[in-house]
């Protein structure tokens, strides 16, 4: 169980890291998104210190396992403010948030399944 749980943390930390550096360094994609679901520009930098602050949270909570737990909790719910965005302008494309989204759930289940708070 700690395997899946280790594996699941960084992949999910890796993806939400390379994520909030994307929307740092201004990239296309998130750009576009952006542009997409109607989020304005300036709010990349915020959203990406959040995507951020989810990675290292999940990385901190393997020395200190509240911090994991939090972390990912926080990107479940960032994930779900997410697919509203996408819902409210009838954006159908949800493939990558469903990857996004599975990863934090499943570190936060397993996180929480290992039986620490």
């Amino acid at each position: 169980m700690f395997t899946a749980y280790l594996t699941v943390t960084l992949v999910a930390a890796l993806a939400n890291g390379s994520a909030a550096l994307a929307d740092f360094v201004g990239h296309d994609y998130p750009a576009e998104q952006a542009d997409r679901l109607g989020v304005p520009r300036s709010w990349m930098i915020p959203l990406g210190t959040l995507l951020a602050a989810g990675a290292l949270g999940l990385l901190a909570g393997f020395a200190v396992p509240v911090l994991g737990t939090l972390a990912a909790a926080g990107l479940v719910l960032y994930f779900l403010g997410a697919l509203v965005a996408h819902l409210r302008v009838r954006d159908r494309d949800l493939a990558g948030w469903a990857v996004f989204f599975c990863l934090a759930l499943a570190a936060l289940i397993l996180r929480l399944r290992l039986g620490w708070a």
